[in-house]
């Protein structure tokens, strides 16, 4: 079973192609607290797989909360990995991560990090055609060692992409971050949007409702995916002045359509 959380499509490749070199199952996390399902039964033999992308040096807050809440049955022993997709370093992502389970009762075999184009338009902007084609195809590479690695139930195996200064990325940037820059005043939509409360089907959190044809976003409970952003297919949302000039960026997953 393969828990996954993805705002743009970096994270759901990866549990894809996970998915379908193990056959296994992906459930998306997101979509399952907001349905308030945290109780599941692995089959014997079946592994436990997490993947998820890195906000801030960190894994998403809404990931930590479902690893706390997740209720878990199964027989024996289980075979626990997990996968973040991040930008160009993971800092002590999967320590954060490894802990999380720790306090549900459960152990992190295995570890694993993979570069992919960045989405963080708030700061950043969005790699190039070329550049994005190099990451996605140097993924897939890594994808397929991380396959073998699993299959084989490597214990104690971690290939995660720290940085430098990771501890202080993690332990007071990262805080930081979630305390000031998850907040959703700065989100609006321009006269380009037409409505389709497609923003609202995608977020993460399901803090955007739709009131008089436009989406209105609540201030408690963002995850700063910017899935609402990049996947609007009008380019109608910005954050602010930060995003006015700046790319939109899907990957090519999630550019064929909607995922649930």
């Amino acid at each position: 079973m393969i828990f996954y959380f993805s705002g743009t499509g970096n994270s759901y490749h990866t549990a894809r192609m996970l998915a379908e070199g193990l056959g296994d199952h992906m459930v998306n996390l997101a979509e399952a607290a907001k349905a308030g399902n945290y109780t599941y039964t692995l089959k014997p033999g079946e592994k436990l797989g997490f993947v998820f992308p890195v906000y801030s040096w960190a894994p998403p807050k809404a990931v930590e909360d479902f690893i706390k809440n997740l209720e878990l049955y199964y027989a024996d022993d289980i075979y626990t990995y997990a996968v973040c997709t991040c930008g160009d370093s993971a800092g002590e992502t999967m320590s954060i991560l490894e802990g999380c389970l720790q306090e549900n009762g459960l152990s992190l075999d295995s570890g694993f990090s993979v570069v992919m184009p960045d989405n963080y338009v708030v700061m950043f902007r969005v790699d190039s055609p070329e550049e994005q084609r190099k990451k996605w195809q140097h993924a897939d590479e890594v994808i397929q060692l991380i396959l073998r690695a699993v299959k084989l139930e490597k214990r104690d195996f971690f290939r995660v992409k720290k940085g430098r200064g990771s501890f202080v990325k993690s332990n007071i940037i990262n805080p930081l971050f979630r305390r000031f820059a998850t907040k959703t005043d700065a989100f609006y939509p321009t006269v380009n949007c037409i409505g389709c409360g497609l923003c609202a089907q995608v977020c993460t959190s399901g803090c955007i409702t739709m009131a008089a044809g436009v989406p209105v976003w609540e201030e408690d409970h963002c995850n700063m995916c910017l899935a609402c952003l990049h996947r609007c297919p009008q380019h109608a949302i910005q954050y602010g002045k930060k995003t006015v000039k700046k790319g939109r960026y899907l990957h090519p997953d999630y550019q064929k359509g909607p995922q649930s």
